[in-house]
């Protein structure tokens, strides 16, 4: 596994017009396996630790959040995704509906761009954007070039 710095941004703006943005840098691994890569880092939200896992197919994104939040989102072009959002204080249904999805990816290191409008229990709620960078770990450069 190679060691990745995972850079994500993800901004949401509600029926009020507001834009709200959230970003994470988390150290993470990185490997390929069967045509895709996959990125696994730990995401902290309020003394709680989030393992999270990119699953990264070149038209698609697969998203897996366990721990104290469990999800499961997938993305491409044109696709609408349902899964539950468990939190300790309850569930939701989560619907994404892919509007526009860039993925450039090298043999590490790559960039994921990704438009969707969310629902919640099936009302609309916000349109959105993610925008995940991931390079290697300063560590990892030489070995890797």
């Amino acid at each position: 596994m190679d060691r990745v710095i995972v850079k994500v941004r993800g901004e949401q703006t509600g029926a009020d017009g507001e834009t709200n943005a959230v970003e994470v840098v988390a150290e993470g691994r990185h490997y390929f396996k069967n045509g895709m890569h996959y990125v696994l880092y730990d995401d902290h939200m309020a003394d709680e630790s989030i393992s999270t896992m990119l699953k990264i197919e070149p038209d698609r994104l697969h998203l897996t959040r366990s721990g104290a939040v469990t999800q499961e989102q997938h993305f491409a072009n044109g696709m609408e995704s349902t899964s539950e959002y468990v939190t300790p204080l309850g569930s939701l249904t989560l619907s994404v509906r892919t509007r526009n999805m860039e993925i450039s990816y090298g043999t590490v290191s790559g960039e994921i761009r990704v438009d969707y409008a969310m629902a919640i229990n099936g009302t609309w709620q916000s349109d959105n954007t993610l925008s995940i960078e991931i390079s290697p770990d300063a560590s990892e450069v030489g070995r890797l070039n």
